[in-house]
């Protein structure tokens, strides 16, 4: 099995989906996390690093063993600790996971004099600045930064912004490390990828203007630093920051025909016949997906509603284009917060999503009639496992 293994790892070296691998991408809780086969109850967990020095991908393991043993591994839940500094829900908070060497702490601005004389802020570290979403555009501001001195750059930016300090801010997240390992370069490499995935994903606006490229690190650091970001795009969405959080797409770029995907929930679809709009959707991860090529209102015929400036933003970022009839077309996979939010993207109005989308194999159902369904099934079983 060794000779085995070592002959797979080179494979996965030069070639990730030469087919004996049987490479495939998960869904679900295990989103964006890659698998292939060693032999028939031997799995290599793995995960793809963007080198920008190379212009190419580097390979990151996560896991060897068996199907049951790297499975299980990967589906356990993770214990998140919070801890209320000042005993109210309002001040300031920090955040550890078990078995990670990060340290998160948040707060709102008006406790910045608090947070400031903490010792996290005197460590290197990454921060995050965070505005609210203006009336047009339902995404918050972010700033990213990373510093040496987190206390010092925070009493800069709470400078007015004609001294050179930032006005749109309400909020202060920063991530250090307990064992004060992090170093400038870990926290500049840092920067720039978290910079880039917030910009890829496209959840907030950021105030950073023009990101920088930054790879002067080691391979072994690089690695680290994937996992080190990992484990900050887990925490913060459990904080209220969903801005580095992947959106959910069905879609997936550059995998050869061989590779193997695992549908996860069924397709819906909701129509407005005297408009000829069709809009196909489906459920993955908690949030509602309007799939490519989609069809949807060009203007917003309804009365005035926050899905009214998310139709307009999406015009605005091309992701509903100009279409035949006069209609607007999905340029990519979208995933909204709900039903009813893709229902009045779709439809130029404000709708009950609930019952405007129907099960694609079963037009007689509504999104409505399948949940009810789920729920039911999943008491059932609950009820015979007692």
């Amino acid at each position: 099995m060794k000779n085995r293994v070592e002959d797979r790892l080179r494979l996965l070296a030069t070639d990730p989906f030469a087919p004996p691998l049987q490479t495939h991408r998960f869904k679900g809780k295990l989103s964006g996390v890659w698998s292939c086969s060693i032999a028939y109850d031997c799995r290599i967990i793995f995960n793809f690093i963007e080198n920008t020095e190379s212009e190419e991908d580097d390979i990151f393991l996560i896991n060897i063993g068996s199907h049951d043993e790297v499975y299980y591994v990967m589906n356990q839940g993770r214990s998140i600790r919070l801890f209320l500094v000042d005993g109210t829900s309002n001040g300031l908070l920090t955040a550890e996971i078990m078995n990670w060497t990060g340290h998160v702490l948040t707060g709102p601005r008006s406790k910045l004099s608090e947070l400031i004389q903490r010792p996290e802020c005197s460590r290197t570290g990454i921060y995050f600045l965070i505005g609210p979403a203006s009336e047009k555009d339902m995404r918050p501001i972010v700033y990213i930064g990373e510093t040496g001195d987190v206390a010092t750059r925070l009493k800069q930016h709470n400078r007015l912004e004609e001294k050179g300090g930032k006005d749109f801010w309400e909020k202060v997240c920063l991530v250090t490390s307990k064992d004060e390992n992090l170093t400038k370069s870990h926290v500049k490499y840092l920067e720039s990828h978290l910079i880039k995935t917030a910009t890829d994903i496209g959840r907030c606006n950021l105030a950073n203007g023009t990101g920088h490229s930054y790879s002067s690190l080691p391979e072994s650091d690089r690695a680290d630093m994937s996992f080190f970001m990992d484990q900050i795009r887990i925490v913060l969405p459990v904080l209220g920051l969903d801005f580095l959080r992947e959106r959910p797409s069905l879609a997936i770029p550059s995998i050869p025909a061989n590779s193997t995907e695992v549908e996860t929930s069924p397709r819906f679809v909701t129509e407005v016949k005297k408009s000829s709009i069709k809009a196909k959707g489906q459920e993955i991860d908690g949030e509602f997906i309007v799939l490519k090529g989609s069809l949807a209102s060009a203007e917003w015929h309804g009365t005035d509603h926050s899905y009214q400036y998310l139709h307009q933003q999406l015009c605005n970022d091309d992701v509903l284009v100009p279409a035949d009839n006069n209609l607007r077309q999905f340029s990519t996979d979208y995933a909204f917060s709900s039903p009813s939010a893709a229902a009045a993207v779709v439809t130029g109005g404000t709708v009950n999503g609930r019952k405007k989308w129907r099960l694609e194999e079963d037009i007689r159902q509504t999104y409505s009639d399948w949940q009810d369904q789920q729920v039911s099934v999943a008491a059932d079983t609950a009820i015979r496992t007692i």
